[in-house]
Protein backbone atom coordinates (compact mmCIF):
# COMPACT_ATOMS: atom_id res chain seq x y z
CA UNK A 1 0.00 0.00 0.00
CA UNK A 2 2.79 2.48 0.86
CA UNK A 3 4.06 2.30 -2.74
CA UNK A 4 0.74 3.81 -3.87
CA UNK A 5 1.04 6.82 -1.57
CA UNK A 6 2.62 10.17 -2.37
CA UNK A 7 5.30 11.72 -0.12
CA UNK A 8 4.02 12.83 3.27
CA UNK A 9 2.06 16.02 2.68
CA UNK A 10 0.09 18.19 5.10
CA UNK A 11 -2.61 20.11 3.27
CA UNK A 12 -4.91 22.92 4.34
CA UNK A 13 -7.96 22.59 2.06
CA UNK A 14 -10.23 25.63 1.98
CA UNK A 15 -13.40 25.02 -0.05
CA UNK A 16 -17.11 24.28 0.07
CA UNK A 17 -18.68 21.26 1.76
CA UNK A 18 -21.86 19.30 1.01
CA UNK A 19 -23.67 16.67 3.06
CA UNK A 20 -24.58 14.54 0.02
CA UNK A 21 -22.33 13.82 -2.95
CA UNK A 22 -18.75 14.71 -3.82
CA UNK A 23 -17.90 18.32 -4.62
CA UNK A 24 -15.67 20.88 -2.93
CA UNK A 25 -13.90 19.66 0.17
CA UNK A 26 -16.07 16.54 0.26
CA UNK A 27 -14.36 15.55 -2.98
CA UNK A 28 -10.90 17.03 -2.37
CA UNK A 29 -10.42 15.64 1.14
CA UNK A 30 -11.16 12.04 0.19
CA UNK A 31 -9.01 12.26 -2.95
CA UNK A 32 -5.97 13.60 -1.11
CA UNK A 33 -6.39 11.33 1.92
CA UNK A 34 -6.63 8.31 -0.37
CA UNK A 35 -3.19 9.19 -1.71
CA UNK A 36 -1.67 9.60 1.75
CA UNK A 37 -2.04 13.33 2.37
CA UNK A 38 -2.94 14.57 5.85
CA UNK A 39 -5.78 17.01 5.13
CA UNK A 40 -7.20 19.75 7.35
CA UNK A 41 -10.50 20.91 5.84
CA UNK A 42 -11.72 24.46 6.36
CA UNK A 43 -15.20 24.68 4.84
CA UNK A 44 -16.40 27.92 3.27
CA UNK A 45 -20.01 26.77 2.89
CA UNK A 46 -22.02 23.89 4.31
CA UNK A 47 -24.81 22.87 1.95
CA UNK A 48 -27.14 19.87 1.85
CA UNK A 49 -26.07 19.09 -1.74
CA UNK A 50 -24.39 20.77 -4.69
CA UNK A 51 -26.16 23.57 -6.52
CA UNK A 52 -26.61 21.52 -9.69
CA UNK A 53 -29.77 20.17 -8.11
CA UNK A 54 -31.11 23.75 -8.35
CA UNK A 55 -32.32 23.63 -4.74
CA UNK A 56 -30.35 23.28 -1.52
CA UNK A 57 -30.26 24.29 2.13
CA UNK A 58 -27.31 25.41 4.18
CA UNK A 59 -25.06 28.25 5.23
CA UNK A 60 -22.19 30.30 3.83
CA UNK A 61 -19.23 31.14 6.03
CA UNK A 62 -18.49 34.81 6.54
CA UNK A 63 -14.98 36.18 6.15
CA UNK A 64 -14.85 36.62 9.94
CA UNK A 65 -15.78 32.98 10.51
CA UNK A 66 -13.06 31.85 8.10
CA UNK A 67 -10.51 34.05 9.86
CA UNK A 68 -11.61 32.79 13.29
CA UNK A 69 -11.08 29.16 12.32
CA UNK A 70 -7.60 29.92 11.06
CA UNK A 71 -6.80 31.93 14.19
CA UNK A 72 -7.74 28.89 16.23
CA UNK A 73 -5.19 26.84 14.31
CA UNK A 74 -2.55 29.51 14.88
CA UNK A 75 -3.23 29.61 18.63
CA UNK A 76 -2.34 25.93 18.86
CA UNK A 77 0.59 25.99 16.41
CA UNK A 78 -1.36 23.81 13.96
CA UNK A 79 -0.16 25.51 10.80
CA UNK A 80 2.69 23.27 9.66
CA UNK A 81 1.16 22.83 6.21
CA UNK A 82 3.18 21.91 3.12
CA UNK A 83 0.44 22.89 0.69
CA UNK A 84 -2.71 24.97 0.73
CA UNK A 85 -5.49 24.20 -1.74
CA UNK A 86 -8.17 26.86 -2.00
CA UNK A 87 -11.40 26.56 -3.95
CA UNK A 88 -14.85 28.13 -3.75
CA UNK A 89 -15.24 31.20 -1.54
CA UNK A 90 -18.77 32.64 -1.19
CA UNK A 91 -17.95 36.37 -1.28
CA UNK A 92 -15.27 38.89 -2.15
CA UNK A 93 -14.49 39.32 1.55
CA UNK A 94 -14.12 35.54 1.87
CA UNK A 95 -11.71 35.48 -1.10
CA UNK A 96 -9.64 38.14 0.64
CA UNK A 97 -9.72 36.22 3.95
CA UNK A 98 -8.55 33.03 2.22
CA UNK A 99 -5.79 34.97 0.48
CA UNK A 100 -4.67 36.43 3.80
CA UNK A 101 -4.40 32.90 5.24
CA UNK A 102 -2.21 31.78 2.34
CA UNK A 103 0.02 34.83 2.69
CA UNK A 104 0.40 34.23 6.42
CA UNK A 105 1.46 30.63 5.74
CA UNK A 106 3.93 31.94 3.18
CA UNK A 107 5.40 34.29 5.79
CA UNK A 108 5.73 31.41 8.24
CA UNK A 109 7.68 29.49 5.57
CA UNK A 110 10.00 32.42 4.76
CA UNK A 111 13.62 31.35 4.63
CA UNK A 112 12.70 27.80 3.63
CA UNK A 113 12.15 27.90 -0.15
CA UNK A 114 9.83 25.23 -1.48
CA UNK A 115 8.49 24.33 1.97
CA UNK A 116 5.04 25.81 1.27
CA UNK A 117 3.08 25.83 -1.99
CA UNK A 118 -0.31 27.44 -2.70
CA UNK A 119 -2.64 25.93 -5.30
CA UNK A 120 -5.52 28.29 -6.05
CA UNK A 121 -8.63 27.31 -8.00
CA UNK A 122 -10.32 30.67 -8.80
CA UNK A 123 -13.90 29.43 -8.79
CA UNK A 124 -15.97 32.15 -10.46
CA UNK A 125 -18.00 30.70 -13.31
CA UNK A 126 -18.12 28.56 -16.43
CA UNK A 127 -19.66 28.36 -19.88
CA UNK A 128 -19.53 32.11 -20.36
CA UNK A 129 -21.20 33.23 -17.12
CA UNK A 130 -20.27 34.17 -13.58
CA UNK A 131 -21.98 32.38 -10.72
CA UNK A 132 -20.45 34.64 -8.08
CA UNK A 133 -21.04 38.33 -7.38
CA UNK A 134 -19.21 40.76 -9.65
CA UNK A 135 -17.00 42.01 -6.81
CA UNK A 136 -15.44 38.55 -6.47
CA UNK A 137 -13.54 39.08 -9.75
CA UNK A 138 -11.38 42.02 -8.58
CA UNK A 139 -10.86 40.21 -5.27
CA UNK A 140 -9.33 37.28 -7.14
CA UNK A 141 -7.31 39.56 -9.40
CA UNK A 142 -5.63 41.12 -6.35
CA UNK A 143 -5.16 37.73 -4.66
CA UNK A 144 -3.86 35.32 -7.30
CA UNK A 145 -0.55 37.18 -7.63
CA UNK A 146 0.50 35.43 -4.40
CA UNK A 147 -0.34 31.90 -5.61
CA UNK A 148 2.17 29.36 -6.93
CA UNK A 149 -0.28 27.56 -9.24
CA UNK A 150 -3.72 28.59 -10.48
CA UNK A 151 -6.29 26.26 -12.06
CA UNK A 152 -8.84 28.34 -13.99
CA UNK A 153 -11.21 26.83 -16.52
CA UNK A 154 -11.36 28.50 -19.94
CA UNK A 155 -13.95 31.09 -18.92
CA UNK A 156 -12.11 31.98 -15.71
CA UNK A 157 -8.85 32.31 -17.66
CA UNK A 158 -10.59 34.78 -19.96
CA UNK A 159 -11.91 36.80 -17.01
CA UNK A 160 -8.52 36.95 -15.29
CA UNK A 161 -6.43 37.63 -18.39
CA UNK A 162 -8.87 39.97 -20.14
CA UNK A 163 -8.39 37.95 -23.33
CA UNK A 164 -11.23 36.13 -25.05
CA UNK A 165 -10.00 32.69 -26.05
CA UNK A 166 -11.19 32.09 -29.60
CA UNK A 167 -8.08 30.59 -31.21
CA UNK A 168 -4.90 28.78 -30.33
CA UNK A 169 -3.01 32.06 -30.57
CA UNK A 170 -5.32 33.81 -28.09
CA UNK A 171 -5.17 30.79 -25.78
CA UNK A 172 -1.37 30.98 -25.67
CA UNK A 173 -1.56 34.74 -25.22
CA UNK A 174 -3.96 34.34 -22.29
CA UNK A 175 -1.56 31.99 -20.50
CA UNK A 176 1.37 34.28 -21.19
CA UNK A 177 -0.65 37.21 -19.84
CA UNK A 178 -1.56 35.32 -16.65
CA UNK A 179 2.12 34.59 -16.05
CA UNK A 180 3.22 38.15 -16.76
CA UNK A 181 0.40 40.13 -15.14
CA UNK A 182 0.19 38.20 -11.90
CA UNK A 183 3.73 36.76 -11.74
CA UNK A 184 2.30 33.25 -11.37
CA UNK A 185 4.89 30.49 -11.83
CA UNK A 186 2.46 27.72 -12.86
CA UNK A 187 -0.84 27.82 -14.76
CA UNK A 188 -3.18 25.05 -15.87
CA UNK A 189 -6.32 25.82 -17.87
CA UNK A 190 -8.39 22.81 -16.92
CA UNK A 191 -10.78 22.45 -19.85
CA UNK A 192 -10.54 23.68 -23.41
CA UNK A 193 -12.60 22.35 -26.31
CA UNK A 194 -10.26 22.53 -29.28
CA UNK A 195 -13.04 22.05 -31.82
CA UNK A 196 -14.52 25.42 -30.75
CA UNK A 197 -11.32 27.35 -31.38
CA UNK A 198 -10.80 28.99 -34.76
CA UNK A 199 -8.19 27.68 -37.15
CA UNK A 200 -5.10 29.76 -37.85
CA UNK A 201 -1.49 29.49 -38.89
CA UNK A 202 -0.68 28.83 -35.25
CA UNK A 203 -2.95 25.81 -34.98
CA UNK A 204 -0.95 22.77 -33.78
CA UNK A 205 -1.07 19.45 -35.63
CA UNK A 206 -4.76 18.81 -36.36
CA UNK A 207 -7.26 21.45 -37.37
CA UNK A 208 -9.72 22.29 -34.58
CA UNK A 209 -12.62 21.12 -36.70
CA UNK A 210 -11.03 17.84 -37.68
CA UNK A 211 -12.42 14.53 -36.38
CA UNK A 212 -9.34 14.10 -34.17
CA UNK A 213 -10.35 17.13 -32.07
CA UNK A 214 -14.14 16.93 -32.22
CA UNK A 215 -14.44 14.66 -29.18
CA UNK A 216 -11.51 15.88 -27.13
CA UNK A 217 -11.07 17.99 -24.04
CA UNK A 218 -7.64 19.52 -23.68
CA UNK A 219 -5.78 20.62 -20.60
CA UNK A 220 -3.16 23.31 -21.24
CA UNK A 221 -0.39 23.90 -18.71
CA UNK A 222 2.71 26.00 -18.35
CA UNK A 223 5.61 26.60 -15.98
CA UNK A 224 7.69 29.72 -16.51
CA UNK A 225 11.41 29.84 -17.11
CA UNK A 226 13.72 32.01 -15.00
CA UNK A 227 13.02 34.86 -17.44
CA UNK A 228 9.24 34.47 -17.17
CA UNK A 229 8.71 32.73 -20.52
CA UNK A 230 5.95 30.09 -20.63
CA UNK A 231 6.79 26.43 -21.18
CA UNK A 232 3.55 25.18 -22.69
CA UNK A 233 2.28 21.62 -22.80
CA UNK A 234 -1.09 20.07 -23.58
CA UNK A 235 -2.78 16.81 -22.70
CA UNK A 236 -5.77 15.65 -24.76
CA UNK A 237 -8.40 13.34 -23.28
CA UNK A 238 -11.61 11.92 -24.79
CA UNK A 239 -14.67 13.95 -23.87
CA UNK A 240 -17.33 11.98 -21.98
CA UNK A 241 -21.00 12.49 -22.76
CA UNK A 242 -22.19 13.44 -19.30
CA UNK A 243 -22.23 16.52 -17.08
CA UNK A 244 -20.48 15.90 -13.77
CA UNK A 245 -20.28 18.09 -10.68
CA UNK A 246 -17.07 18.15 -8.66
CA UNK A 247 -14.61 17.33 -11.44
CA UNK A 248 -12.75 20.62 -10.96
CA UNK A 249 -12.33 19.79 -7.28
CA UNK A 250 -11.09 16.30 -8.15
CA UNK A 251 -8.61 17.76 -10.64
CA UNK A 252 -7.29 20.25 -8.09
CA UNK A 253 -6.94 17.68 -5.31
CA UNK A 254 -5.18 15.17 -7.53
CA UNK A 255 -2.88 17.90 -8.79
CA UNK A 256 -1.80 18.72 -5.23
CA UNK A 257 -0.82 15.11 -4.57
CA UNK A 258 0.71 14.28 -7.94
CA UNK A 259 2.66 17.53 -8.28
CA UNK A 260 4.24 17.03 -4.87
CA UNK A 261 5.05 13.46 -5.88
CA UNK A 262 6.67 14.65 -9.13
CA UNK A 263 8.69 17.33 -7.34
CA UNK A 264 10.01 14.78 -4.84
CA UNK A 265 10.98 12.51 -7.75
CA UNK A 266 13.45 15.15 -8.99
CA UNK A 267 16.75 13.22 -9.44
CA UNK A 268 19.05 15.54 -7.48
CA UNK A 269 16.46 16.52 -4.86
CA UNK A 270 17.00 20.24 -5.27
CA UNK A 271 13.59 21.09 -6.73
CA UNK A 272 11.76 20.53 -3.45
CA UNK A 273 13.83 23.32 -1.87
CA UNK A 274 13.37 25.71 -4.82
CA UNK A 275 10.94 28.60 -4.54
CA UNK A 276 7.60 27.71 -6.14
CA UNK A 277 9.09 24.44 -7.44
CA UNK A 278 10.21 26.04 -10.72
CA UNK A 279 12.34 23.65 -12.76
CA UNK A 280 15.62 24.70 -14.36
CA UNK A 281 15.35 26.32 -17.77
CA UNK A 282 16.78 23.25 -19.52
CA UNK A 283 13.79 21.11 -18.50
CA UNK A 284 11.49 20.80 -21.54
CA UNK A 285 7.72 21.29 -21.17
CA UNK A 286 6.81 17.59 -21.31
CA UNK A 287 9.35 16.75 -18.57
CA UNK A 288 8.08 19.40 -16.16
CA UNK A 289 6.68 18.06 -12.86
CA UNK A 290 3.46 19.89 -13.71
CA UNK A 291 3.16 17.93 -16.99
CA UNK A 292 3.96 14.60 -15.35
CA UNK A 293 1.44 15.31 -12.61
CA UNK A 294 -1.25 16.27 -15.14
CA UNK A 295 -0.83 12.96 -16.99
CA UNK A 296 -1.58 10.98 -13.80
CA UNK A 297 -4.39 13.33 -12.77
CA UNK A 298 -6.24 12.89 -16.05
CA UNK A 299 -5.68 9.13 -16.06
CA UNK A 300 -7.36 8.77 -12.66
CA UNK A 301 -10.19 11.10 -13.56
CA UNK A 302 -10.97 9.44 -16.87
CA UNK A 303 -11.18 6.00 -15.24
CA UNK A 304 -13.42 7.20 -12.41
CA UNK A 305 -15.72 9.16 -14.70
CA UNK A 306 -16.09 6.18 -17.03
CA UNK A 307 -17.18 4.12 -14.01
CA UNK A 308 -19.54 6.92 -13.03
CA UNK A 309 -21.22 6.81 -16.44
CA UNK A 310 -21.69 3.04 -16.12
CA UNK A 311 -23.24 3.46 -12.68
CA UNK A 312 -25.39 6.37 -13.87
CA UNK A 313 -26.80 4.35 -16.77
CA UNK A 314 -27.53 1.39 -14.48
CA UNK A 315 -29.27 3.61 -11.94
CA UNK A 316 -31.40 5.35 -14.55
CA UNK A 317 -32.36 1.98 -16.04
CA UNK A 318 -33.41 0.66 -12.64
CA UNK A 319 -35.54 3.66 -11.66
CA UNK A 320 -38.79 4.56 -13.32
CA UNK A 321 -38.95 7.63 -15.50
CA UNK A 322 -40.94 10.39 -13.88
CA UNK A 323 -44.58 10.81 -14.86
CA UNK A 324 -47.10 13.43 -13.82
CA UNK A 325 -47.82 17.08 -14.51
CA UNK A 326 -45.34 18.61 -16.94
CA UNK A 327 -43.67 21.15 -14.64
CA UNK A 328 -43.40 18.76 -11.71
CA UNK A 329 -42.26 16.00 -14.05
CA UNK A 330 -39.39 18.13 -15.44
CA UNK A 331 -38.22 19.02 -11.95
CA UNK A 332 -38.31 15.46 -10.64
CA UNK A 333 -36.63 14.09 -13.76
CA UNK A 334 -33.83 16.64 -13.38
CA UNK A 335 -33.33 15.55 -9.78
CA UNK A 336 -33.31 11.89 -10.79
CA UNK A 337 -30.68 12.43 -13.49
CA UNK A 338 -28.54 14.74 -11.37
CA UNK A 339 -28.44 12.22 -8.54
CA UNK A 340 -27.57 9.40 -10.94
CA UNK A 341 -24.60 11.43 -12.25
CA UNK A 342 -22.96 11.95 -8.83
CA UNK A 343 -19.28 11.00 -9.14
CA UNK A 344 -18.71 7.43 -7.92
CA UNK A 345 -15.52 8.11 -6.01
CA UNK A 346 -15.61 5.81 -2.99
CA UNK A 347 -15.98 2.54 -4.90
CA UNK A 348 -13.26 3.52 -7.37
CA UNK A 349 -10.48 4.73 -5.09
CA UNK A 350 -8.10 2.25 -6.72
CA UNK A 351 -7.99 4.48 -9.80
CA UNK A 352 -6.72 7.35 -7.66
CA UNK A 353 -3.85 5.25 -6.38
CA UNK A 354 -2.97 3.27 -9.47
CA UNK A 355 -3.68 5.30 -12.61
CA UNK A 356 -2.83 3.85 -16.00
CA UNK A 357 -1.42 6.77 -17.96
CA UNK A 358 -2.75 6.73 -21.52
CA UNK A 359 -2.84 10.44 -22.31
CA UNK A 360 0.65 11.91 -22.60
CA UNK A 361 1.76 15.51 -22.46
CA UNK A 362 2.76 17.09 -25.77
CA UNK A 363 4.97 20.14 -26.17
CA UNK A 364 3.18 23.09 -27.64
CA UNK A 365 5.40 25.73 -29.21
CA UNK A 366 3.57 28.97 -29.76
CA UNK A 367 4.69 32.19 -31.39
CA UNK A 368 3.32 34.99 -29.26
Amino acid sequence: MSADLVPETRVLAVASHVVYGHVGNKMATLVMQSLGCDVAALNTVDFSNHTGYRQFKGTRATAEEIRNLYEGLCQNNLTDFDVMLSGYAPSAAAVEAVGAIAQDLQRKAAGRPGSFFWVLDPVMGDQGRLYVNDDVVPAYKSTIQHADLILPNQFEAEVLSGIQITSFHSLAKAISTLHATYNIPHVIITSVQLSKLSSSAETPSASPSSPSTQNLLTVIGSTTTSTGQPRLFRVDVPALDCFFSGTGDMFAALTVARLREAVFADPDGSLRSTKSWISNDDVPPTALPLAKATEKVLASMHNILEKTIEARDAELASTAAVVGEEEDMRKREHLRRTKAAEVRLVRNVRFLRQPTVEFKAQEWERDF
